[in-house]
């Protein structure tokens, strides 16, 4: 009977003690970003969802979504599209050839982590106080239009005007260009030195090395940065009425008259102009996300 208990003491000792539940304190580091993403993010999104189709008397409707066809309306996603397209193209361009510049140019190396600081800060920097310095640099008295004056280039005489629709592209290059230079950036990194050596050493020249090796590797984190420089400027809102008030017809602009002004105040029509907005910056972001992962296969 003794060497029975033993063995089935044995047999306790052994058996693994059952595993306690824990809590997913895992969780605990990202729940604040979560909580911030639904308070601040998907729950406003989904009532300016939900309010584009309903009316004053909280009715379905779809007369908000037919009003976005209206030629006013139409007008102003037609400016918003341009200015947007116009500063991601010039951003993108300008921005690439400082990016190559500082990482392939042989410059030293203070000059990149300088260039890239100042694009950090640069690329977040927007509303009243960059709309204050365009116009106390660009306006009919800021400095820059004071000095031309003074040796006899007046640039509102040319036809230039802050207020308008290069002007305010002019404006979001200021944080088109950085934020081109801090994404595009590490995808210049990525690029082998391996692949310029076998190219030297199959006889190819600098050129066809960019043009047959670079772009076409390059190609879609290009096209995928354009889309999100695109979608940046076009939910732009805080500079642009800073800078031009009412002036000129653009979709952010309008939304806010439609919801916070006296003689437009019409919400529902705004939250659907809201909704459009959406799904075009929506659309952007899709492939944006689309062609950043075929660039990063590519640079594995």
């Amino acid at each position: 009977m003794s060497n029975l208990t033993a063995s089935a003491d044995v047999i306790k000792v052994a058996q693994p003690k059952a595993r306690s539940r824990r809590l997913p304190t895992h969780w605990l580091g990202v729940a604040p970003f979560f909580i911030f993403a639904l308070m601040f993010l998907i729950l406003p999104t989904l009532y300016l969802v939900v309010g584009a189709f309903q009316n004053n008397a909280g009715e379905w409707t779809l007369e908000n979504i037919a009003n976005l066809f209206q030629p006013s309306i139409l007008a102003a996603y037609w400016v918003s599209i341009r200015i947007s397209l116009a500063s991601a193209v010039l951003g993108a361009l300008v921005g690439l050839a400082i990016a190559i510049a500082i990482v392939r140019g042989g410059l030293p190396g203070w000059v990149r982590s300088a260039t890239l600081t100042f694009s950090g800060v640069a690329s977040n920097f927007a509303g009243v106080p960059l709309a204050f310095a365009f116009l106390a640099t660009l306006g009919r008295l800021g400095l820059v239009t004071v000095l031309l004056r003074e040796v006899g280039v007046n640039i509102y005489a040319l036809g230039f005007n802050i207020l308008s629709f290069w002007g305010l592209t002019l404006t979001y290059l200021f944080f088109q260009i950085p934020l081109m230079v801090v994404i595009i950036t590490p995808a210049i990194d990525g690029l082998k030195k391996e692949w310029g050596e076998a190219a030297a050493t199959l006889g190819a020249t600098t050129t066809q090395y960019w043009r047959m090796v670079v772009i076409p590797v390059l190609w879609p984190s290009l096209l995928g940065t354009v889309i999100l420089l695109f979608a940046n400027a076009f939910g732009a809102i805080a500079t642009a009425y800073a800078l031009t008030g009412s002036s000129l017809n653009i979709v952010p602009i309008l939304l806010y008259a439609q919801i916070r002004g006296d003689v437009l105040h019409n919400p529902h029509l705004g939250y659907a102009l809201a909704f459009g907005m959406i799904v075009v910056t929506g659309l952007a972001n899709v492939f944006y996300i689309w062609f950043r992962t075929r660039s990063e296969r590519w640079l594995k």
